[in-house]
Formats: C-alpha cells, structure tokens, sequence
C-alpha cells in the first residue's frame, strides 16, 4: 500500500470575506486590503480534491463536516504559485507545521489568512 503524503494548499477567497466576517477582520489586523484573502489548509488528497470537498460542504461517513465554512462560502480557486514550491510531507504533524509556517510567511507579506 503506497505511504500516505500531505500537501498544503493555498485557496484565494473573496475579499468579501473581510468585510463580512468578524473572526477573519480580528485575525488579520496586518491586511492593507491590496494582496488577497487566502486560506491555508493541508491535506492527505490532492489540493484539487480538497478544494472541491470545500466547496461542495463534504460530510464524512460519521456525519463530521470535513469542509471549511469560509472556503465554502467564499473559495474562488486554488493558488498553486503560493504553495507548489513546497514538496509533500510523510507525517500528518509535518503538513500541519508547515500550514502554519505558510500561513504566517504569508500574513509578514500583508495577505489576509485563515488557516486552522
């Protein structure tokens, strides 16, 4: 059976979502509003399938939504030049590191970030 690789994501938001959403206003107070609203997330899919589950609200079999909210309501499209520089990782704990880092290298060049 093939070893399980994550890889993080970066998902272009709506600017709508700073304006409308409370939480991501508090958590950005850096954003000048000229770079875009991104979400960071990591996964064991590919960033494609991943945007897709966003979009479509997937529920997992025991009935957890496995969907972002503000990637559901304000996704446009996956930013691969953020993050295609960045190789697959083998441990889930990895992949959730690097979310961050990316995260929070990205928030220090004044985008606007939501990450888990």
């Amino acid at each position: 059976m093939p070893k399980t690789q994550y890889r993080v994501y970066v998902v272009e938001l709506s600017k709508r979502v700073f304006t409308e959403n409370a939480r991501f206003r508090a958590a950005n107070p850096q954003f000048n509003g000229v770079l875009q609203c991104l979400y960071v997330g990591m996964t064991s899919k590919s960033p494609k399938e991943r945007f897709e589950q966003h979009k479509t609200g997937f529920i997992n079999k025991k009935g957890h939504k496995l969907s972002s909210s503000i990637v559901q309501k304000y996704g446009m499209y996956l930013r691969p030049s953020l993050y295609n520089h960045i190789d697959p990782m083998n441990t889930r704990t990895e992949a959730l590191k690097m979310e961050e880092i990316l995260a929070l290298e990205l928030r220090r060049k004044r985008y606007a970030v939501w990450y888990n």
